[in-house]
């Protein structure tokens, strides 16, 4: 009796290794790290961008005519809320 739950045991883990193997079509992930990515999204709408078109987008956001200012009241009331965020961890409600 013993043999026969071993002998099971066994089979059952012989088939759950020939069937974690990948596909034979997959890429490896050493191969994928290598590969030159030509084409993108764009950060805006999510639309995808030749690598030419992803490179004048990047450029006319960074040189915006508005930069993002923060009023001082504003920033102050972030500042506070983070330190309240902070004081929660220590005393939870």
């Amino acid at each position: 009796m013993k043999y026969i739950i071993i002998t099971i045991i066994l089979g059952l883990n012989t088939t759950q290794s020939a069937l974690s193997l990948p596909d034979p079509e997959d890429i490896p992930e050493e191969v994928l790290r290598t590969e030159i990515v030509l084409e993108g999204r764009s950060p805006i709408d999510g639309e995808p961008v030749t690598l030419t078109e992803y490179v004048e987008l990047r450029n006319q956001i960074s040189q915006s005519r508005f930069p993002p200012n923060l009023d001082p009241e504003i920033r102050h009331q972030v500042f506070l809320l983070e330190l309240l965020k902070f004081l929660r961890i220590f005393t939870p409600l």
